[in-house]
């Protein structure tokens, strides 16, 4: 949940009239329709509605992430928002992501129209939607609060899930980045990785398992990229070391 806070002088307030969502069809024309006629669109497959500007100075690193899930590049703002995209490729329930999928418009308490364009829209594959903001907790401005309490308002006429999220879990986010190297399919070899699924049946540490298949330096990659399928499993939230124990996976 959004907390609310003041706004000196009413500058956003909450929404007083119906959403609107404006967003790019697969033809590559703009459409702008009531917030209730949208709930079927296929956001995960959105073109942004705005670009990813770089320029001398600024102070956020745009860039692409290449998404194992949607099998293309998918735009980032800020390494905040590059951390997230990948926590959602690496979410083995996420079947598509897209960045700046929609703008979303509302009036405000005060009157004037009022904007705003979530940072990604991912998909889940029991066709539910989850809407992802991207902002650290020092820097959320009373502005900004507002603007996400109205996405939320938004979403929730939906049935959409919405976050708000800051830093993660540096740890949590250590071991992932390192899986996101070996994310790309050309990592699976069918045969060793049949061998890693028989071998980690049952816990098994990480080294012990992958040397029992054969040479760790052609393996390792192998398993990484299972790891990073979820077709194996690992404890996320300490460091990955060699002795680390791998478990089953949920795929």
């Amino acid at each position: 949940m959004v907390e609310l806070r003041g706004v000196r002088g009413g500058a956003v307030g909450p929404p007083t009239e119906g959403f609107e969502v404006a967003y790019i069809d697969p033809c590559g024309s703009e459409l702008r329709r009531p917030l209730t006629d949208v709930w079927a669109v296929r956001f995960e497959d959105a073109a942004p509605v705005r670009e990813f500007h770089s320029y001398k100075g600024q102070r956020h690193l745009p860039g692409l992430w290449w998404s194992s899930t949607a099998g293309r590049h998918v735009g980032y703002e800020s390494w905040l928002e590059r951390d997230h995209v990948m926590l959602l490729d690496f979410d083995p329930l996420v079947v598509g992501v897209s960045s700046q999928p929609f703008w979303l418009f509302w009036t405000g308490g005060n009157g004037k129209g009022v904007s705003h364009a979530p940072d990604y829209f991912a998909r889940r594959d029991d066709g539910s939607a989850i809407v992802i903001d991207c902002r650290p907790a020092d820097r959320r401005k009373p502005r900004d609060l507002m603007k996400f309490a109205a996405t939320q308002a938004a979403c929730d006429l939906l049935g959409w899930e919405f976050r708000l999220v800051s830093t993660p879990d540096p740890i949590v986010l250590a071991n992932v980045r390192w899986l996101a190297g070996y994310r790309h399919p050309r990592h699976r070899q069918e045969a060793p990785a049949a061998a890693l699924r028989e071998v980690f049946h049952e816990p098994w540490p990480l080294i012990d398992g992958a040397c029992l298949v054969g040479d760790p330096i052609a393996v390792l990659p192998v398993l990484f990229h299972l790891l990073w399928r979820n077709e194996l499993d690992i404890e996320l939230s300490v460091p990955l070391h060699a002795r680390s124990l791998v478990h089953p996976g949920v795929r």
